[in-house]
Order: structure tokens, then sequence, then C-alpha cells
């Protein structure tokens, strides 16, 4: 199954698709996954590490503009960045976005202790997955979703994270054979 955007976004999604392997985004079926549970949780603030071009996040914030929620989305490269907000702008999410430029741990490290979020979106430096998860986790909610990308395609990288996530007792989690691989861990 596939979800259908205004004619804009669709064009937008399917340019960056040419794009895939220069700027690492997710594939399409990744991304429908990610808006369903979005959508089905009914999430209201999402953060998500690696921006990139934005293809995931718009994605994500088109599920947003349905619950009423908000995407903090952290990228390193100033030059992903801009491209990102110019596509997030184009397909009418760039108001639901607060998009941040730096280290995705740097910056996880001065968010605010009120700043919660409902559902994370890994898909960044894939050595520093489980440094992520160590500093989202007093930032979730208490019935969060993290999803990490590549988890098949850089097993040995990330395996310290699945590591951290088996050994957590709050957390039950999956790994779906996507390309790439999806980890989809819930906390509850």
């Amino acid at each position: 199954m596939d979800i259908k955007f205004d004619a804009v976004t669709n064009e937008v999604l399917k340019e960056l698709e040419k794009t895939q392997h220069e700027f690492w985004n997710i594939p399409r079926k990744t991304g429908v996954l990610i808006n369903t549970f979005i959508k089905s949780m009914g999430a209201k603030s999402v953060l998500e590490l690696g921006t990139s071009n934005g293809y995931s996040g718009i994605w994500i914030a088109k599920a947003l503009k349905e619950t009423g929620g908000r995407l903090t989305t952290i990228e390193f490269y100033e030059k992903r960045q801009s491209v990102a907000i110019e596509n997030f702008k184009k397909c009418g999410v760039f108001d639901i976005v607060r998009p941040i430029e730096g280290s995705a741990c740097e910056v996880l490290r001065w968010l605010g202790p009120d700043e919660k979020f409902d559902f994370v979106f890994i898909d960044a430096n894939k050595r520093e997955y489980v440094e992520y998860f160590k500093l989202v986790k007093p930032h979730l909610t208490d019935k969060a979703m993290i999803v990490a990308d590549n988890i098949i395609s850089h097993a040995e990288k990330v395996q310290p994270f699945i590591d951290a996530i088996d050994a957590d007792e709050e957390f039950q989690y999956m790994i779906a054979e996507l390309p790439g691989g999806l980890l989809v861990a819930y906390r509850g």
C-alpha cells in the first residue's frame, strides 16, 4: 500500500527518490511505514536524527500535519539542511518543522529536560546510534517508539545500539527486513 499526497509533494518525493543513494535516503516503503506508525499512535512530537535532504522528514511531517504535531530534525551538514528546508517549504510542512544544524550528540546534550518525544527516527552516524539512544531516552514519553534505519546493512556498526535496546527492560523491539533493515522499538 502507498500513500498519496498532493501533486507537489508527490513530485518532490519522486525527484528525491532519484537521488536516494547520493543522500542515503530511506526507501519509499520505509517512509510509508513511518508515516503510518506516527498517525496510528497519534504522535505529537517527533525527533529525527539525520535530516539529509528532507525525504524522510517529509513523510514524518505529513503524518504530523494529521496528528497536530511537530518535527524536530537534526542535520550535521549545512548544505543538506538548506536543501531539506527548501523541500519542506515546497511540500507545505515547514511550519511544523524545527530544523537544527549540528552534531546530533551535541544537540541532544543541550535539549531541555522538559522536551519530550513520542517518536524518534534515527538515520545518522551509525557508530553513534548507541549514544543517541542513551541521550534520547530521558526525552521519551512513556509509550514512545524508536525506529532506526540501516540495522542490517550496517550491522557491525549498530550492534552496540541493538545490544543496548535488547538489554533495556523498558523496550520491546523487532527488526524488520526492509531494505537496509529497520529496528522498531516500543517503550511500554
